[in-house]
């Protein structure tokens, strides 16, 4: 989607500011003993209530409003009878659509106690998402977001996940720009453009390169398997750089 009028950004700027508050809520909700329908439950109230429904199940048939990934899961986790327990990883990605609008938004969050690797694992995935949105721009080259995230990853001695890519969003969950990745990729000749929408989720870890299909139709799973996170904003490309979607109110 590429932005054309005043209307577009302001019902962006609804369903962004939606999806943040519902993640924010449900990071804030997360204690041992809950099981993850039961913290997917939270978020679909939360979506509910503002008018939104949930991307996933709205585009894909999900079966869950929110994906709950814990652990050696990646992405795209199902909501189920798992029990949060202290130490884990939770990664909770929410998207919604709310008048024919989209976007979309990732955080993880380290249930304590927890090591500080992965208390450091959790703050460089921070810092690698604004590295990346740093680069953007009108005119400027989508493969900058990929290479500042690269050299982010290399100098601090972390891996990438490189076939779970960025992608536009706005009028679908999935739309072009398509495949942005978020590491070095050379074939990468594209140019952003002005108003032009896509998130960027950069999936940092401990030693994972790709990601690979579990026991049911949609949970991923690192490989090799080690702790990893993502976090992700929608974002518009403008002259004076990127205009983030999905911050909280």
């Amino acid at each position: 989607m590429t932005i054309s009028n005043d209307d577009d950004l302001k019902s962006l700027q609804d369903i962004g500011r939606i999806v943040a508050q519902t993640l924010a809520a449900m990071g804030k909700a997360i204690e041992p003993g809950m099981t993850t329908a039961e913290l997917d439950l939270i978020g679909r109230s939360l979506l509910e209530r503002e008018g939104a429904r949930s991307a996933p199940e709205l585009d894909y048939d999900f079966p869950g409003a929110t994906c709950i990934s814990v652990n050696d899961e990646i992405a795209h986790g199902i909501p189920g009878a798992r029990r949060i327990e202290a130490g884990d990883l939770v990664n909770i990605d929410v998207s919604a659509e709310k008048a024919g609008f989209y976007s979309d938004t990732g955080a993880s969050f380290a249930v304590p106690p927890v090591a500080r690797k992965t208390e450091r694992l959790c703050r460089d995935g921070r810092r690698a998402l604004w590295v990346g949105i740093g680069q953007v721009g009108a005119g400027k080259p989508l493969s900058g977001i990929g290479n500042a995230i690269g050299r982010f990853a290399e100098k601090n001695g972390y891996t990438l996940v490189r076939n779970l890519a960025s992608h536009g969003v706005g009028r679908s969950l999935h739309e072009e720009p398509k495949e942005v990745a978020t590491w070095p990729d050379r074939s990468e000749r594209r140019l952003m453009q002005k108003g032009q929408v896509f998130t960027i989720e950069p999936f940092l870890s401990l030693g994972a390169n790709w990601a690979e299909n579990g026991e049911d139709p949609w949970t991923l799973y690192g490989e090799p398997r080690a702790p990893t996170v993502q976090y992700e904003h929608t974002l518009v490309a403008t002259a004076q750089g990127a205009m983030v979607l999905t911050l909280p109110a």
